[in-house]
């Protein structure tokens, strides 16, 4: 069994971008909801804080004076992630597995971007528009749960590090689902339940590759 050490180049640099993606999305997300009036993290939906026009949307009253924060967190944190991933290519061999893990990320990064240059606002309901936002968020949280779930065998981690993606992509899902279903507790908590698991996964992973652990280099 061989080992590989990844304190160095493009892992590490991967693992600071995998850092500092979901950190910059939490401290947007946290900055505009300060400024939003009565704001809710539990019965508020996340892109209601890149809502850049006053309203009421589905009973909720939008008014978020740092739409432009929020939104820079969304296309920030899909742009941190694909660039650390294409740091990665390289020394990554065409498998199966490697291939979804690009395809997904691509599709998180362009989900994720799409969310935030389409707001999910009563104007766009109105004129359509809010069929790219939603498709955006679909892309986003279902690619980024994916991802959370494949990348500990593209990526040749440690088991530990591959059973902790599989939770975190899966408890996204079953979030997803829940959220999909209005089941028992508040939207915005199954929401973030669904979209805080990549983020976690994101955390997790950097660490690993900031750290330089030797991981095997498995079958995969």
């Amino acid at each position: 069994m061989t080992r590989t050490n990844r304190s160095m180049g493009p892992w590490a640099s991967t693992g600071l971008l995998w850092m500092l993606g979901p950190l910059w999305y939490l401290l947007c997300e946290a900055i505009a909801a300060t400024a939003f009036p009565g704001y809710s993290y539990a019965t508020n939906y996340i892109s209601d804080l890149g809502v850049p026009d006053k309203g009421i949307l589905d009973g909720r009253v939008l008014d978020s004076p740092l739409h432009a924060v929020m939104n820079a967190g969304f296309i920030g944190e899909g742009i941190l992630f694909l660039l650390g991933l294409v740091l990665l290519l390289p020394r990554l061999h065409r498998t199966a597995s490697v291939t979804l893990l690009i395809i997904f990320g691509a599709l998180h990064t362009v989900g994720i971007v799409l969310v935030g240059v389409v707001p999910g606002s009563e104007a766009n309901v109105h004129n359509g528009l809010i069929a790219w936002h939603g498709l955006g968020a679909f892309l986003a949280i279902a690619s980024g749960n994916l991802v959370a779930i494949i990348a500990g065998r593209s990526l040749r981690m440690s088991g530990a590090v591959r059973r902790t993606g599989w939770f975190l992509g899966a408890l996204g899902f079953a979030s997803a689902a829940l959220l999909m279903v209005h089941f028992l507790l508040p939207d915005g908590i199954w929401e973030r339940a669904s979209v805080y698991t990549f983020l976690a996964w994101q955390l997790v992973t950097a660490r690993v590759l900031l750290r330089g652990s030797a991981v095997p280099d498995g079958p995969r």
